[in-house]
Order: C-alpha cells, then sequence, then structure tokens
C-alpha cells in the first residue's frame, strides 16, 4: 500500500508528504543537473599546450564603431565562464532549495583581511601591491604576452619556439613572403635587443642595415627575396638570461610579430638511478638509489622507531634522514640513517625544509613519524608512476587504526580578482584518472604521505613560518608548479592516537600542546595573513 495514498490521509499528513516528494524532486534534480560529471582519463606522457590566460574586457561587449550595428545575443552561461577582474569565494547552486545546507553542506568562507586591524590595512595594502607589481615584474616577459596572427597577411615568420642564448646567434627559421606578382618586394625586420645580419648574400637582392636592429630587403624577383630570408641571422646583444625580444615584421601594409626568447639553456640536474634491482616488492627500481625517505619528529622517539623498524622490513638499505626539534634530543642510531637536530620547537615547515635540504637522491619520500609500513606500502609503484609521467609530486593512501584509508584529495584554484587580492578556492576531489595507472588520479593537493621529486619541491620550498600545524598551504605555494597525482593502491598505516589520558607520558602531554594549540593560539591569524600579503588572496572557500 502506498504510504502517499491521498484518500486515507489528513490534510497536515498531505502537506508533509507533498513536501517530501517536493524535496526529492529537487534533490534529483539537483544531483542530476550540478553534481561532476563522470572523471575522464588523461594521458599524462606529453604535457598539454599550455595557453595564457585572458582577463574577461569590459570592451568585448561595447564594440567599436565598425561593428556597432551588428545585433549579438550574450549566452550568460558562457560569460560566466570566463575570467574576470573581481571574484568572490561563492560556491554552489544559484537556486536555492529545500534543505540544501542538510543534503549538500555548508560552504565556509574566510575573508583573509581580519587577520589585521582595519589602521594597519592601509599600510599592508601598499606594501603588498608593490610587492605584487614587483613579483609580475619578475616573472612575466613579453612571451606571457598574447600575439594573434592577422589573417590574409602574406608574411609567414615562426610563431613560437624561437630561442637564442644570451649574447649568442642563431638563424631566424620560417621566414617567407607570399605576395601577389609585382615589380619589387621588400621586407623588413626590427628588434629592441639584438641586430640582425645575413650569413649569405642573395643574387638580385638588396640588403640595408647589417649589423643593425632593423634590416631591410629588396628585390625584383620573390623567389630570390625569399632565399635571402633563410639567410637572416639573429645576434642578442643585452644580456638577460630570461626575456624575449618582440620582433616586428612587415612589408608594405602588413605587419606582423613574432618572439625570440632569450634564455640560458637551463641546467640538467640528473640522479644516477642505480644498477637495476628486483627489490623487495618485485618492482625493478633500484629504490635505495632513487629514493630517500624524510620525516620529521619532535617529542615522538618511541613512533619514530616503530616507523624506522618497519621500514627496515621492506628496505634495508634506503636512506632515512630526521629533522628532530625536540626540547630533550635522543640518537636515533642505525645504518642509513642521518639526524639532524633543530633548535627546540622550530617547527613542522622548517623542518621539512632541512629534512630535504639533505635529499640527494631523483625522488624524496615524506612520511610523518607516527607511520607504520606495511606489505601495502610499494614505494615502487609510486616511482613507477612518476618515471613514467609528466607528474613532480604523487600521494598515497593512509590507514588509519579504524580501518578508514584516507587519500585527502583537494583540487585547489585561484580566481583572479582586482586590488583587494584574489579567491581561493579548495574542493574535495580529483580531475582526471590517470591512464595506465587505474588506481590513480591527478589532483592538486595530496595526503601526508607523498612521493616527489625532490627539486621540485624544493623550488617550492615549506614556509619556517608556520610552525606547528600546516600542511595544505605547501600545495597553495605550488599551485602553477607541481603537477600533483594521487594513488589509493599504496597505503601506509597510522599509528594509533588514542591514549587514556592518566597513562600519557610527559613527552606526549607537551606534544600535545605544541600539536593541538588553545584557542588563544594565534597560528590561524598567522596563516591568514600569509594567505593576504605572500599570496595575494584576499579570502577562501571550502567545500
Amino acid at each position: 500500500m502506498s504510504t502517499c495514498e491521498p484518500s486515507r490521509m489528513h490534510p497536515v499528513q498531505k502537506f508533509l508528504c507533498a513536501l517530501m516528494v517536493l524535496t526529492a524532486s529537487f534533490a534529483f534534480l539537483y544531483l542530476h543537473v550540478w553534481s561532476p560529471k563522470p572523471y575522464s582519463t588523461v594521458d599524462l606522457r606529453r604535457r598539454p599546450e599550455q595557453r595564457p590566460e585572458q582577463l574577461l574586457s569590459d570592451r568585448l561587449l561595447v564594440p567599436d564603431k565598425k561593428y556597432a550595428h551588428i545585433a549579438f545575443r550574450i549566452k550568460e552561461e558562457i560569460l560566466d565562464l570566463l575570467p574576470k577582474n573581481s571574484c568572490k569565494c561563492e560556491m554552489g547552486s544559484r537556486i536555492n532549495l529545500p534543505f540544501q545546507k542538510q543534503l549538500f553542506g555548508h560552504v565556509n568562507s574566510l575573508e583573509f583581511e581580519n587577520a589585521f586591524r582595519p589602521s594597519e590595512l592601509p599600510e599592508i595594502n601598499n606594501r603588498r601591491e608593490q610587492e605584487y607589481r614587483n613579483y609580475r615584474q619578475r616573472s612575466q616577459t613579453p612571451a606571457d604576452q598574447l600575439l594573434i596572427v592577422q589573417a590574409n597577411s602574406p608574411l609567414q615568420y615562426p610563431v613560437q619556439g624561437v630561442e637564442v642564448q644570451p649574447l649568442r646567434t642563431i638563424l631566424i627559421p620560417g621566414l617567407s613572403l607570399q605576395a601577389a606578382e609585382r615589380t619589387s618586394y621588400q621586407v623588413s625586420l626590427t628588434a629592441t635587443m639584438g641586430i640582425f645580419d645575413v650569413a649569405a648574400e642573395v643574387e638580385g637582392v638588396k640588403v640595408e642595415g647589417e649589423g643593425t636592429m632593423r634590416l631591410t630587403m629588396l628585390g625584383s624577383q620573390l623567389d630570390n627575396l625569399n632565399r635571402q630570408m633563410q639567410f637572416v641571422t639573429y645576434t642578442n646583444t643585452i644580456f638577460h638570461p630570461n626575456t624575449a625580444d618582440t620582433v616586428q615584421f612587415s612589408t608594405d601594409e602588413h605587419q606582423a610579430s613574432f618572439l625570440i626568447r632569450i634564455r640560458h639553456a637551463p641546467t640538467p640536474r640528473l640522479y644516477n638511478p642505480g644498477s637495476s634491482s628486483g627489490g623487495t616488492n618485485g618492482a625493478d627500481y633500484n629504490i635505495s638509489a632513487m629514493v630517500t625517505i624524510a620525516t620529521k619528529t619532535f617529542l615522538r622517539y618511541d613512533k619514530l622507531r616503530v616507523l624506522i623498524d618497519s621500514i627496515r622490513k621492506f628496505y634495508p638499505t634506503v636512506t632515512i634522514i630526521i629533522a628532530d626539534d625536540s626540547q630533550a634530543t635522543e640518537q636515533v642510531q642505525g645504518p642509513h640513517i642521518e639526524q639532524y637536530f633543530m633548535p627546540f620547537g622550530k617547527g613542522w615547515f622548517a623542518g621539512r625544509n632541512l629534512a630535504i635540504s639533505q635529499v640527494t637522491t631523483k625522488y624524496v619520500l615524506w612520511v610523518d613519524d607516527d607511520f607504520i609500513f606495511t606489505p601495502r606500502t610499494k614505494v615502487e609503484k609510486l616511482v613507477e608512476v612518476l618515471e613514467k609521467t609528466s607528474l613532480d609530486l604523487v600521494g598515497g593512501a593512509v590507514r588509519e587504526i579504524t580501518g578508514y584509508t584516507n587519500t585527502y584529495r583537494q583540487r585547489i584554484s585561484v580566481q583572479p580578482g582586482g586590488e583587494d587580492g584574489d579567491c581561493l578556492r579548495i574542493h574535495q576531489g580529483y580531475h582526471h584518472i590517470i591512464e595506465g595507472f587505474p588506481d590513480c588520479v591527478v589532483t592538486d593537493g595530496v595526503i601526508n604521505f607523498f612521493l616527489a621529486r625532490t627539486e621540485k619541491v624544493l623550488q617550492v620550498g615549506f614556509d619556517p613560518r608556520l610552525n606547528r600545524v600546516a600542511h595544505l598551504e605547501f600545495f597553495i605555494d605550488g599551485l602553477g608548479l607541481l603537477h600533483v597525482g594521487s594513488c589509493s593502491n599504496v597505503i601506509v598505516d597510522h599509528a594509533s592516537k588514542i591514549r587514556l589520558p592518566w597513562r600519557k607520558t610527559e613527552s606526549e602531554k607537551q606534544y600535545a600542546k605544541f600539536r593541538y594549540p588553545n584557542s588563544t593560539d594565534n597560528s590561524l591569524i598567522l596563516k591568514q595573513s600569509l594567505y593576504y600579503f605572500k599570496n595575494h588572496l584576499k579570502c577562501m572557500a571550502v567545500n
């Protein structure tokens, strides 16, 4: 019998039943329309083409006089997807549904400027804006600018990929003129950071301006002129190790621009992987030569020794580096163990910096000092992912004493804003499944158990001001620098945190004071101030 049969219900029951049906319908509609679609699979063996992001210009909606008479219809759903000059930390649907908070959770939003007193903000904002301008000037070059090749231009030229070392010379590839027949042809090249010349002179072509920033070539035969352009050279004359020269290429009424990148070729940092070895877990990698295990300890020598014993069951010769800022220090001895002492209470991220700075292998495996290796902790699987993909860092999974396995996958994005700063958004989840590795995905932040390319972690670094409670901040600093993945099939156990109060040791009590600060601790204010100034963020939304 139906529970909502109208003939047998009172009015109140009818109302409640109708409300339940309406709520269920809205919930189904919400999940169908706004729920994430099935994740696609991505091939990471080749990096995708990178394009500079362009902010939406207001002039796009108000065309110039030439196009003013042409009617158009705005597609709001597409317009909303484009980056804009302002942002807000808001998430979720634009419509309000019954029981929305109960069904889909509450969105937390933080305004980082609240970390400062109102009287401090003007000076803080001035300094932050100046530092932000300096940062953009340091990090951006003309190679970041958008250049569009005009249609129907007779000029042929390289769009990208031309590169010269500082104060060196190259042949410019791809220069050509494809013009209709006429009595004479002329092209010109103009630069600002170098000079032009020709490696050979072609008969019937007049060249003017050799050894200067402007080169002109004239001829009556198009084939001869194009042959001459194959010998054009560019020499950089202004030393700058990382910039680009914008070259103007013109003929008659046509003009184009292309870039010559000026930089030293990056010096490679190569690591000797050692001879192949079957290893305990069966993969054909010499883990001892490729991986160093790094950890940070503080007042927990009992758990640290359990971790080391568990590692040695599976990786007896892998180097273990320990950063230690305990007060009453203890020597942790054993083969392939390096212990570095720090000032008492120096901090979590400072210890990470110290430990990883001593790594000399291609990869570093970061573990907490209360983890335990088991047969499921197969480091070879993580090595294989990094060896065969473009990922820089791949996390594993942590199994709690309750049996719950956590990967802590986070999707991080920054929406550009105006002078007030940008908006940080953090969602749980991932972007794609990795082709060839069905248990692995692409994401932006992972659990505190990960394998990474050593030089990439050193490039991002750990802010030593974050001393006791921090983790995701590293991945926020690494956004745009780190290509991050996560694999659920490599699992490390987490030692039990359950301890009866009357059985806690003095070290455990002291550790708890640092690890779990009280409400008067200023660590949250510190984090917000770093987000606001250092990362040029004004707010954060977490879902």
